[in-house]
């Protein structure tokens, strides 16, 4: 499925949890107080805006932020929140779309870039947050360390998590380095809804390399916004890179 058919009407209605998942405070807070200070008073661009679960709250902090973003029905929810004059989105892919700039931040939140299921179609975004991008300006990019750890012998799957009501399962294909996130939802009858979304998983040696070839280097990465420190057990990790000064 294209990217456009994911994030349809439906998956934009559900995305808004307010206060718990992604939206709780002790994950947004620190989020928007590490893109803020990485801002340093400039204009911020953010890649795959989505709902402005991010953007919005950052805005409000005074930083100009101006969006790029494919699906239309995750623009129209954004448009209840804020309107174009206080945080212009354009739309379009975050590989190739363009934005009136110079910024001094742009960024990509919760494993975005892996929805480009390409290596080709992931350098290009590297490249193009570099055309966005003032001299020793910073491209942010939070994202998942692929499970394969966690695969047993002869699997291609894996449960990420499980509550009442939620079934969650990674499969992959380890030689296309794809992975299919599986959410099943389902009550206390025989029904169930399925939701799928495909992605490209990126090793961090991998990913520094993307950027070097856009003529970035990692200036540093923690396991999250609030800057512990990245081991080789941690799930996830926060990478910024930099463009030389001028």
């Amino acid at each position: 499925m294209r990217q456009d058919e994911i994030w349809d009407a439906e998956a934009a209605a559900n995305y808004d949890t307010p206060g718990t998942g992604m939206f709780a405070p002790e994950v947004l807070g620190p989020t928007v107080d590490r893109l803020a200070e990485l801002a340093a008073g400039g204009r911020a661009l953010e890649f795959a805006i989505g709902t402005g679960r991010v953007a919005v709250p950052l805005a409000r902090r005074g930083v100009p932020v101006t969006g790029v973003e494919l699906s239309g029905p995750m623009i129209e929810r954004l448009r209840t929140k804020v309107d174009e004059a206080t945080l212009p989105v354009v739309v379009g892919d975050m590989a190739t779309a363009e934005a009136p700039g110079p910024f001094r931040l742009v960024y990509l939140v919760f494993n975005t870039i892996s929805n480009l299921l390409t290596q080709a179609e992931q350098v290009a975004c590297f490249r193009n947050a570099a055309r966005h991008l003032e001299p020793g300006g910073r491209f942010v990019i939070e994202l998942g360390v692929p499970g394969l750890r966690e695969l047993p012998r002869g699997q291609r799957g894996v449960v990420f998590h499980s509550e009442p009501g939620y079934l969650g399962v990674d499969t992959y294909d380890v030689l296309k380095q794809h992975m299919v996130s599986h959410h099943v939802r389902f009550g206390a009858g025989r029904e169930a809804r399925l939701y799928r979304s495909p992605h490209r998983y990126i090793w961090p040696a991998e990913l520094d390399l993307m950027g070097q070839l856009a003529g970035f280097a990692l200036e540093s990465r923690h396991a999250d916004w609030q800057g512990a420190e990245f081991t080789a057990e941690s799930p996830s990790h926060v990478s910024v890179y930099r463009l030389p000064d001028a």
